[in-house]
């Protein structure tokens, strides 16, 4: 084979190589990217709070303060990415145990509206909690989904 075929072959198979090592795409189709769910604030309502308090504590090395009224009262304690977890009682005699995780939102509107239009019912609206931001609730499939904006 002559050298100039030889070195044609070479840069060819270079270039197939490198486009083998791009990330596969659709034609047409721009890449998004995509986003993660951040957990804000995790609460947990049980008739045990204090005995729950301990437990964590023990098991993961965390303080739960004095209880927060705006919170229902909940002890908290500090999430590593920067969340909080808040372990309550119930607040009225109807209220289930419950472990319930508030995911941040940039938009709770449109987050609890999506959630609807999947099937979810509402269990509480956009509600402010003066010097914490906003939450709802939704229950989809039995299980309690919260919702949080700051």
């Amino acid at each position: 084979m002559k050298k100039s075929a030889l070195l044609a072959v070479a840069v060819v198979v270079s270039l197939v190589g490198v486009v083998l090592a791009q990330p596969p795409e659709r034609v047409g189709e721009k890449q998004r990217k995509e986003k993660t769910l951040k957990v804000h604030y995790l609460e947990i309502v049980t008739a045990s709070v204090n005995e729950t308090c301990e437990a964590l504590a023990k098991a993961h090395g965390v303080t739960f303060g004095e209880p927060i009224a705006e919170l229902g009262n909940a002890r908290t304690a500090k999430l590593k990415d920067g969340g909080r977890m808040g372990v309550r009682a119930p607040m009225r005699p109807t209220e289930a145990p419950v472990v319930r995780p508030y995911v941040l939102v940039e938009d709770i509107d449109a987050a609890l509206k999506a959630a609807e239009a999947a099937g979810a019912k509402a269990a509480m609206r956009r509600t402010k909690i003066p010097g914490h931001g906003e939450f709802a609730i939704y229950v989809l499939g039995g299980i309690d989904h919260g919702l949080w904006q700051l």
